[in-house]
């Protein structure tokens, strides 16, 4: 069978032990419906030796969709028909030559009226890529902008989380709501040093009858 074809088997199989057999296992594992597509889509670019192909595919469709909403509509609006979908999709795909795993994704995808999932499936992919090169995601949410400085020590003391072959992939975010501290999110840990938490923790204490 056609790589192509083992991504849609894969797929719709993924909660068989015969199927999970079948499967390249990623080096980390997503959860979720997201999840499963991507982990189904890393197994057939894998045996195709395809995977940056792949990347690059689903990360310029991305951003075709923010940049453009006739895009983003066609891919989310529940009222155009899947089968109409689904030929766009394979029109789009042999247009821009986009890699046969990533063709079969977005045929798939239409067929199941889950192009809206893109997004998200886009991400996890992202993800599992990261940890095939090594790189270990990481974001740091403050209350106001990182200067250089913070940034290199926070950098220094996150790498302390790190194997020997791995490097950190920061991401830095502003949400003003947190009023200070941090919080830090890698690979599968989460810590929350915010001053936003530490005033519901008091307050709620607080809240409690007595």
């Amino acid at each position: 069978m056609a790589a192509t074809g083992k991504l849609s088997l894969l797929t719709r199989q993924l909660s068989t032990s015969s199927a999970t057999a079948q499967l390249v296992k990623p080096p980390i594992q997503v959860f979720g419906l997201e999840g499963r597509y991507a982990c189904a889509l890393y197994s057939a670019a894998s045996k195709t030796k395809s995977l940056d192909a792949v990347e690059k595919d689903l990360k310029s469709l991305q951003s075709q969709m923010r940049a453009d909403p006739n895009v983003r509509d066609l891919l989310v609006n529940p009222t155009i028909k899947r089968s109409l979908k689904a030929a766009a999709m394979k029109d789009v795909a042999t247009k821009v030559k986009f890699n046969a795993a990533t063709g079969n994704l977005l045929g798939l995808l239409a067929e199941n009226g889950r192009l809206g999932r893109l997004e998200g499936i886009t991400n996890a992919f992202s993800l599992i890529m990261a940890a095939d090169r090594g790189e270990v995601v990481c974001e740091v949410k403050t209350a106001k902008p990182l200067d250089d400085s913070q940034r290199k020590q926070l950098e220094g003391a996150l790498k302390a989380f790190l194997k020997p072959n791995q490097s950190i992939q920061l991401t830095a975010k502003v949400d003003p709501s947190l009023i200070g501290g941090m919080i830090v999110s890698i690979g599968d840990k989460y810590v929350d040093m915010s001053v936003a938490s530490k005033i519901k923790k008091y307050t709620d204490i607080i809240a409690v009858p007595v």
